[in-house]
């Protein structure tokens, strides 16, 4: 408690065997004084009755009354300290739900501050004082608040916990490790604190740990369902588009179809009517001369008779009408021809977009590739981001390093690849000749060299303007429609596939298939001699862009 104004010492007013204020303070003999219960208590447990200060002996029980003034001054004391603490527990924090409170206030319960091991009592700022102040309280354990102090003590020897066994893995007494744990070992509750402690915070951290990774995994699990349906919206959206061409093309085959039967009928129909108009325009004439010869043969003069017959006898001039027919035009075979003509159109349609498809899916896999000035010619020149290379007809001072080629105008791509997919483009406008793919690392890069697969090397070569080949251990002639402008080349590390694109065609021009490949490979670029300006134009890797 804090000392109110005015108050005499707190220790004239504490019980030495309850350590708090008297109640119902007596006086024995030897001038002593305690509360009535707590020295009533001790002498029926300790016969014969010793004054627990002084130790003297009083064979005969002293009879016990109330000491009134000690009594008076307690009250006093209490009812000023009881003041005090009303006037200061405004800036002392009331207990909250979750808080320990002080076990010594009345009324509010204030905020617990520290909770002694030895009272088994948790006290607020103000109960406090006693511990802080008293020589014999100072020497008390106090700790952070908490409930349940009880359970802090040894239920057997009401001794506090102060030890810890760990042969038996509980906390014991002095007591316990004396009588009950003698043989086994022990160490302080705080030193095992510490090392629980210790061991907990691992514990917390591999569960921290164990959370982030599922975290980890939650995201990717999300990031892979979102990339397949972003894959199925992909593939939908090309499917709709697929068989909405095919469609068309089908609408247009059978709108074809129609449109030539129509036409057909209507020249026949045109035919017919052109046969009708002549053959009405004949017998309107038949008609008019049989109604002269009608009215003729009926005239009874006969001068007039003999005059016109002649006339008249003869046949106006018509059409011999016998071999004359409107034949129908031949229908048999029309639906079959139409269909057969579908069949090459829709033929033509799939093999485009099963190329277009094709070239989507090798585009996904597609790589940044830049060029390797430690492996180049000396007379290449390339573009300061080692994206584009071209022959500059002057043999630079280089380095002669084992990664330099030294006789073959050619450069290799700084990034190399051991497993998986990869794909990247390279822009070949305006060039007479260049060879392009990919290289194992250990190729030979001095001297001549040979490009087939057995000496390390998977490329298609443009010679003389439109000579394509492809450079297998037995050249490969290609035939093109077009001269590609943009050529994709895509690698299948495990599959032991290369393939070269024409992007801008969406065609297949070239594949290397059933390769085993154990080495790193390299993209591969050669620009061939400049040519007098003729093949100056550079070879760019250009940024990928899939196809509409």
């Amino acid at each position: 408690m804090s000392a109110a104004s005015g108050l005499r010492s707190e220790d004239q007013f504490l019980c030495s065997i309850c350590l708090d204020v008297f109640t119902d303070p007596v006086t024995i003999p030897c001038g002593h004084n305690f509360c009535k219960h707590c020295i009533t208590q001790q002498w029926d447990m300790n016969v014969p009755s010793q004054c627990p200060m002084c130790k003297e002996v009083f064979h005969i029980k002293p009879e016990l009354r109330v000491n009134t003034f000690i009594s008076e001054m307690v009250a006093q004391f209490r009812q000023e300290a009881q003041q005090e603490a009303s006037s200061s527990s405004s800036e002392q924090q009331v207990s909250k739900p979750g808080e320990v409170p002080c076990d010594v206030c009345t009324g509010t319960k204030l905020k617990a501050l520290k909770s002694c091991l030895v009272c088994l009592t948790s006290y607020c700022e103000t109960h406090l004082e006693p511990h802080l102040t008293n020589s014999r309280l100072k020497r008390h354990q106090l700790m952070d608040p908490v409930d349940n102090l009880e359970d802090r003590m040894c239920r057997k020897h009401d001794k506090p916990l102060e030890l810890f066994c760990k042969t038996d893995q509980t906390c014991v007494c002095i007591l316990c490790s004396v009588l009950d744990h003698k043989t086994h070992e022990f160490v302080p509750v705080k030193e095992e604190y510490e090392g629980k402690k210790a061991e907990l915070g691992k514990t917390e951290a591999e569960i921290q740990q164990m959370i982030q990774e599922r975290r980890l995994k939650i995201q990717d699990i999300k990031d892979s369902v979102r990339i397949s349906k972003d894959a199925a919206d992909r593939e939908k959206a090309e499917g709709v588009q697929v068989f909405t061409d095919l469609k068309e093309s089908v609408d247009r085959g059978l709108n074809e179809l129609i449109e030539e039967m129509e036409e057909k009928q209507k020249s026949t129909e045109k035919q017919a009517e052109g046969f009708i108009t002549e053959l009405e325009q004949e017998i309107w004439e038949l008609k008019k001369r049989s109604s002269e010869v009608e009215q003729l043969s009926l005239s009874e003069d006969h001068l007039h008779l003999l005059q016109n017959f002649t006339s008249l006898k003869a046949a106006p001039p018509t059409k011999d009408w016998t071999e004359v027919r409107v034949r129908p035009p031949s229908y048999e075979g029309t639906v079959v021809k139409a269909v057969v003509q579908l069949e090459e159109t829709l033929s033509q349609d799939m093999k485009k977009l099963f190329a277009e498809a094709e070239l989507k899916r090798v585009q996904q896999y597609a790589v940044d590739v830049t060029l390797d000035p430690d492996t180049a010619h000396p007379h290449l020149i390339l573009s300061d981001d080692g994206k584009q290379v071209n022959d500059g007809d002057v043999r630079k001072k280089l380095p002669d390093n084992p990664q330099r080629f030294d006789h073959c105008t050619n450069v290799l791509g700084k990034q190399s690849f051991s497993s998986g997919r990869f794909y990247f483009e390279v822009q070949v406008k305006g060039k007479t000749a260049w060879t392009l793919g990919v290289a194992r690392e250990s190729i030979n890069r001095k001297g001549n060299i040979t490009l087939t697969p057995k000496d390390g090397y998977w490329t298609i070569i443009l010679r003389n303007r439109n000579e394509y080949e492809a450079c297998a251990d037995s050249p490969v002639r290609l035939s093109l429609k077009s001269q590609p402008e943009n050529v994709g080349v895509f690698v299948d590390y495990e599959e032991g596939l290369v393939s070269f694109y024409d992007v801008d065609a969406a065609a297949l021009i070239f594949s290397f298939t059933g390769f085993s490949f154990t080495e790193k490979l390299y993209p591969f670029f050669c620009p061939y001699p400049n040519d007098g300006g003729k093949n100056s134009a550079p070879l760019i890797i250009c940024p990928v862009n899939q196809t509409a």
